[in-house]
């Protein structure tokens, strides 16, 4: 049986030349081989380059500007100042000015090397065959060449305008971390050891924003209060409920078991903060039969009846005590404030 297929090693050399042209042409993963090399305009005149040398260096200079108003916006604007820009509305100027500040002066970097490689390092493609991970003697010695060679097209030791600016952007840029690890907040001095609650205060219900008398708190009940003129249109008033929320309970004076504990009661009715010295959740949870109050994150567990000690959880210390008693028109008020830190322990808790 014969077969009409001719085998390539027996056509004419037209004919196999032809049908090579056709293989090729069909090859979908042909090598199409490097486009032709076009020179910029910064390649062949000087005065261009000179003026792409001054737009980098322009760039890095607008990034080092950047970077004094960034550090500025800590000194010009106070946390608390509000202002209107369109479209955005009314918002921080502190947070704007950072935002914006620290965004021109990344961006300019950025900018700056972009516009540099594209304009003024060399442009020339290059092409290398893959080699094996490990690199022989000629292949590195080839790569030091090329790295100094690379390093002098780049004009990065002949252009000193653009060299001096951008190691001054480099240099400053991280200026803005300083800053930003020496201001994430005001200094806190004393006021973890102090709260809103001094001599005098009524005890206010938070439910009610009424002051409590002592018929108010019964038996097994749990109250939750806030010092007398401290609401929430108070502009530190998230900060201050912080510390001053208390937990308001009532317990038979024959229940309780710690000395000063009762003495820092009236008929019973016991203030301890509100705030759990784990992490500084508010508890919430008060089983009467026990006394016991529970934090709901973590389940520490302290004893009301026994100085609000720790019986379990992983809580350090039990909650401070607020020394409470009646004023002359019958309502729970402060003798005191708290004689130790609320909230989680810190580090100069003393």
């Amino acid at each position: 049986m014969s077969s009409n297929r001719i085998s390539d090693e027996n056509l004419p050399a037209e004919q196999e030349s032809a049908h090579a042209e056709v293989e090729r042409a069909d090859d979908p993963f042909a090598n199409p081989g490097m486009p032709a090399h076009r020179p910029r305009i910064q390649d062949i005149d000087e005065r261009a380059a000179k003026r792409s040398e001054r737009a980098v260096a322009a760039m890095f200079t607008l990034s080092m500007l950047a970077t004094i108003g960034f550090i500025a916006s800590f000194v010009a604007f106070p946390v608390e100042k509000i202002v209107y820009i369109w479209p955005f509305g009314h918002v921080s100027a502190l947070n704007f000015s950072l935002g914006l500040t620290l965004g021109v002066a990344l961006f300019a970097i950025g900018a700056g090397a972009i516009h540099w490689a594209r304009t003024l390092m060399s442009d020339v493609e290059i092409t290398q065959e893959r080699h094996p991970i490990e690199a022989t003697p000629e292949v590195a010695a080839q790569a030091k060449k090329d790295f100094l060679l690379g390093s002098a097209e780049s004009g990065f030791g002949r252009r000193k305008l653009i060299r001096n600016t951008m190691f001054g952007a480099l240099a400053m840029v991280p200026l803005s971390g300083v800053v930003l690890l020496r201001d994430l907040g005001p200094l806190p001095e004393d006021k973890l050891r102090k709260t809103f609650w001094k001599k005098g205060l009524m005890l206010i219900n938070q439910n009610t924003n009424e002051p409590l008398r002592p018929e108010d708190v019964t038996v097994g009940s749990l109250t939750f209060a806030q010092p007398e003129g401290l609401d929430d249109h108070n502009p530190d008033f998230n900060n201050e409920i912080a510390k001053a929320a208390l937990m308001i309970v009532r317990i038979q004076p024959s229940e309780i078991k710690d000395k000063r504990e009762l003495e820092w009661s009236h008929e019973g009715i016991v203030a301890y903060s509100k705030i759990c010295t784990h992490v500084g959740c508010p508890i919430s949870l008060y089983e009467q039969q026990t006394h016991h109050v529970l934090c709901p994150c973590h389940q520490s567990t302290f004893d009301l009846s026994d100085g609000a000690r720790v019986i379990f959880g992983p809580a350090g210390h039990a909650l401070p005590q607020l020394r409470i008693g009646v004023n002359d028109e019958g309502y729970l008020e402060a003798l005191a404030d708290f004689d130790e830190p609320v909230g989680p322990s810190f580090w100069e808790r003393g």
